[in-house]
């Protein structure tokens, strides 16, 4: 059996399905708009059955050598001050051998495993396609037209494939945006993150092992257009005015960033994640919304199990449909964490505020405090666990 297969986009699920369709002897290429794999990002959480996947590729140990290391986390109140302060796993939500590593580091590893193995196209993209009873016709943004058996979108919240396949629309926005960047760090943080919160936004910073900056994140309710960078930095530097404790430092560092990126909170919901010989995987197929802190563990479970049933069916677009129906219910319960979670991370009002950090200045000095806060995220490992994975 050979079948070939395009894939767009080189994130996560796009680099975790080459590896995979490559391995169940497909001839996977994979193209990609931006020039090489990008490197650095934020920091991006792997739990649950994600786990399992990476181990079954055999680069789980090089994940947990370039963790983040990152030691503690306080919630800081307007002058400063910690309010409640616990272990760096803790504070991130992380149980029962969840890795976090950044985003960048990640898709290094995964590249590094697959590119002497599968064809890369850099700088260039799908401009359009015609699906046909013998193959995919593609017309690519740099002029080529090339027929492929399979094509697979794997090109993220905004999916070019998935519009060209299925027509505009299917985000659905939460009504938040998240901003994150890189900074001096001015803090002197080593392997440290603070989180302040105030009345419809938080302001996060953090540094990670190796990392001579830190990166500053904000998170705030809004459904303003932020498409445009220029745009998406006023948004941001209006909706934070005149808070406290380091956000004033952390927004002056922002016009240099290299780095800089925002974009909504938004999930995306389909009756189906094919049509034809064209399949969605990741965020392209399902995004969680980062809130969800599920993402990076649904691209790789996704583009696992898809993989495993085009084998299974022998490269037929059947194998689509049981990608679909073995992936379908762990996708509806990781999703419902991202409305759930944003509210937590992101109070309405100051009398919230007030509440909130009260009830963690107590929680703090209660003995245990770790423990308890363990409980809390028990959710998120049900959901991350919530399918049984098969050998393919």
């Amino acid at each position: 059996m050979t079948k070939t297969v395009l894939i767009s986009g080189a994130g996560i699920a796009g680099l975790t399905t080459a590896y995979w369709l490559h391995r169940h002897g497909f001839t996977p290429t994979v193209v990609e708009r931006a020039a090489d794999v990008r490197d650095g990002g934020y920091k991006i959480d792997i739990r649950g059955a994600a786990l399992t996947v990476l181990e079954r590729m055999g680069v789980l140990d090089a994940i947990r050598a370039r963790k983040t290391d990152i030691r503690s986390g306080s919630v800081v109140d307007a002058r400063g001050r910690r309010v409640a302060a616990m272990d760096g796993d803790t504070f991130g939500g992380r149980v029962h051998g969840d890795a976090e590593i950044l985003r960048g580091d990640l898709a290094r590893i995964l590249y590094d495993l697959t590119k002497d193995e599968v064809e890369y196209r850099f700088e260039d993209s799908i401009a359009d396609l015609t699906d046909a009873d013998d193959g995919v016709k593609v017309t690519f943004a740099g002029g080529a037209v090339q027929s492929f058996d399979l094509v697979i979108g794997a090109d993220g919240l905004h999916s070019a494939t998935r519009t060209l396949t299925f027509g505009p629309g299917f985000e659905h926005d939460l009504g938040y945006r998240v901003a994150v960047y890189s900074t001096p760090n001015t803090l002197d943080l080593d392997r440290e993150e603070l989180t302040y919160v105030g009345p419809g936004r938080t302001a996060l910073t953090y540094n990670t092992t190796g990392d001579d900056e830190a990166k500053a994140m904000f998170l705030f309710a809004s459904t303003a257009d932020t498409r445009d960078p220029g745009a998406a930095q006023r948004v941001l530097a209006e909706a934070y005015a005149g808070e406290g404790w380091a956000v004033p430092q952390l927004l002056a560092a922002m016009p240099e960033a290299p780095d800089f990126y925002c974009d909504s909170l938004s999930q995306v919901h389909l009756d189906t994640w094919s049509r034809g010989r064209v399949c969605l995987v990741g965020d392209a197929a399902h995004a969680a919304s980062a809130a969800s802190g599920q993402g990076t563990s649904l691209a790789l479970v996704g583009a696992y199990v898809l993989a495993g049933e085009l084998a299974t069916a022998n490269g037929d677009v059947s194998g689509f449909h049981a990608y679909e129906h073995e992936l379908r219910e762990f996708v509806a319960q990781n999703q419902k964490l991202g409305p759930a979670n944003v509210k937590r991370m992101v109070l309405r009002s100051q009398a919230q505020v007030r509440m909130s950090m009260a009830m963690l200045g107590l929680l703090n000095r209660l003995p245990g405090k770790d423990k308890l806060m363990a409980k809390v995220v028990e959710s998120i490992h049900r959901a991350a666990t919530a399918i049984d994975l098969k050998t393919y």
